[in-house]
């Protein structure tokens, strides 16, 4: 991709051409760091065929799984941000992935966690829209996923 990549997307960018994978990634993390449900329902495909294999939540296959997984995260007490870094993004026609790293903060009653995921997003385009059909993610440190899960729940 051509496009100069910002260093790291935690969905506060703005500037980006609507039909981009760019405002689609941006999109997503938008939805994420803000807890807002209804916007990761517009970014992720409704399609059976959706998968997201997650430390969370096992493997989570289309929509009604996968949402599962964020309204627990999302009405939970832990409060997690998240941004995307160290990434790549590859575009071939109507699908895109994005590979990279995520980093950030989950706070719950005191406690302070700073979560490093490897993370791989892939997008279709769906009646002209990036929609978010597969997501995988997972923890280098052991321990640091113990404590994740542990405050996520």
């Amino acid at each position: 991709m051509s496009t100069q990549l910002p260093a790291a997307i935690d969905g506060s960018e703005t500037g980006f051409d609507p039909a981009s994978p760019l405002a689609a990634l941006n999109a997503f993390y938008r939805a994420f760091n803000s807890r807002d449900i209804e916007a990761m329902a517009r970014n992720w495909h409704d399609d059976a065929d959706a998968a997201m294999s997650n430390p969370l939540g096992g493997i989570a296959r289309g929509w009604p799984a996968i949402r599962t997984v964020y309204q627990r995260i999302f009405e939970g007490r832990a409060r997690v941000q998240v941004a995307f870094h160290d990434y790549t993004l590859h575009v071939a026609g109507d699908m895109f992935y994005a590979v990279g790293r995520e980093r950030g903060l989950l706070e719950r009653d005191g406690l302070r966690l700073k979560p490093a995921i490897r993370t791989s997003r892939l997008f279709r385009r769906v009646d002209g829209t990036w929609r978010q059909v597969h997501h995988h993610g997972s923890f280098d440190n052991a321990t640091l996923l113990a404590a994740y899960q542990e405050a996520v729940r």
